[in-house]
């Protein structure tokens, strides 16, 4: 397949994965005229929720019928899903052509694989100079990809933890190098800070930003939200509050989400209506992300339980995916399968009262722990076992009527789940 083969001699055109520095996707968007100096955009950095703030407000601005762009990583079924323009996903035919004609600009230079992604979705973005794009950074910041803007609307800070320590030498893996990294290269416009899941990570950020010249947004001070009824909950910024319904996504943690994206939104004066925020915030795309599946052939071998997947694979994410868990009254049977790289043993530290653990591969994925070598890690765990697959897992867990079964600890097992589903 055409797109397949192109994408694969992306991977081919540097050594590493990820080699940090801005200098190679510089030198490539010099050659393409420097497109991303002709575009509008919110950036979104962070460890934890940074699609799901893109995805919340990118429904808030369809609802007021503006044309946005999006950049995300990493994908889950297909990689168009990273790129989207005037509110699609550009067709397999449409970003094959993209990647050939950035390809032979680049003819062959040493860059990395996510470097030429964005390298593309700039050169792309800027034939729309009238949408705002919606850029989520990749690893960090500082040296990130998507750091090369000369200006933007917004750069809106989500939830930041220890995340992707391996990058980072051992005696900097720490809150404080992890904000350096994310925030300290931030631009002169308006930054929004979510909120965050410690003092200390917010008193980290506040001093990184101190220099920064920008109109900053923070959580509790300048909005919040709160759950007052059930079929309701409250924001409130300096504009005034506003009532509105759940959102059809799950879990507390989102609604923090959906308010760092209304605040953006807010912050810009971009001429919102409430009506607009009330009827985006019930139709937000997340995949991956605390999704209940209702359909498939897994939710069939599950009949009415419920199925849910989530892509959490850190400490924080962990944390509130249990949040949420906690509030359910039910047996809970958890399938886990996650990258080598993680914090398995904290990770699964957050899971309480689980009846049951399945530890899976991930296929394809060779960056991925084993499932064998991740039960050996949870020996003391009550009720661990490995399976080879999601299905033999799932056809092997003992469900009773009103048990939930969650598949998670990786986005790449999301993206594996929803494929063979």
């Amino acid at each position: 397949m055409k797109l397949q083969k192109i994408l694969s001699n992306f991977q081919k055109l540097h050594p590493k994965e990820i080699d940090l520095s801005l200098d190679r996707i510089k030198t490539l968007c010099k050659k393409l005229g420097n497109p991303q100096d002709k575009i509008k955009a919110i950036s979104v950095v962070g460890t934890n929720g940074k699609n799901s703030t893109i995805n919340a407000i990118f429904s808030i601005l369809k609802e007021a019928d503006y044309k946005c762009n999006i950049y995300t990583s990493p994908h889950i079924l297909k990689i168009n899903e990273r790129f989207v323009f005037n509110n699609e996903q550009l067709s397999d035919h449409e970003l094959a052509e993209l990647f050939e004609e950035v390809e032979s600009i680049n003819d062959n230079k040493a860059i990395t694989f996510f470097e030429i992604l964005s390298a593309c979705y700039f050169y792309k973005a800027a034939q729309y100079p009238d949408n705002i794009n919606l850029i989520e950074a990749g690893l960090f910041f500082r040296f990130d990809a998507t750091n090369i803007l000369k200006e933007n609307l917004a750069s809106v800070i989500t939830s930041i933890s220890k995340d992707h320590l391996d990058w980072l030498p051992k005696d900097e893996q720490t809150v404080e190098k992890i904000v350096f990294e994310k925030t300290s290269t931030l631009l002169n416009s308006n930054i929004i800070i979510a909120k965050q899941n410690s003092k200390k990570t917010i008193d980290c950020i506040k001093k990184t930003i101190l220099q920064n010249p920008s109109n900053k947004v923070f959580f509790n001070d300048h909005f919040s939200y709160s759950i007052n009824e059930n079929d309701f909950f409250y924001y409130e910024d300096k504009l005034g509050g506003l009532k509105l319904p759940m959102p059809n996504v799950l879990g507390q943690f989102q609604l923090e989400n959906i308010s760092t994206a209304i605040a953006t939104l807010r912050t810009l004066d971009l001429n919102l209506k409430d009506e607009h925020i009330k009827k985006g915030i019930r139709k937000i795309s997340s995949l991956a992300r605390l999704q209940e599946i209702k359909s498939g052939k897994f939710k069939d071998l599950v009949k009415n339980n419920l199925l849910l997947l989530d892509g959490s694979h850190n400490e924080d994410g962990a944390r509130v995916l249990n949040e949420y868990l906690q509030t359910l009254d039910c047996r809970k049977h958890v399938i886990l399968g996650m990258m080598a790289n993680k914090d398995h043993e904290k990770y699964i530290s957050y899971f309480k009262d689980i009846s049951s653990l399945t530890t899976v591969d991930i296929p394809n994925q060779p960056n991925a722990i084993s499932g064998k070598k991740l039960k050996e890690k949870f020996k003391n765990f009550p009720n661990v076992q490995y399976k080879e697959s999601i299905h033999q897992a799932i056809k092997s867990i003992p469900l009773k009527e009103s048990d939930l079964l969650i598949i998670t600890g990786s986005l790449y097992l999301g993206g594996e789940f929803l494929n063979l589903n």
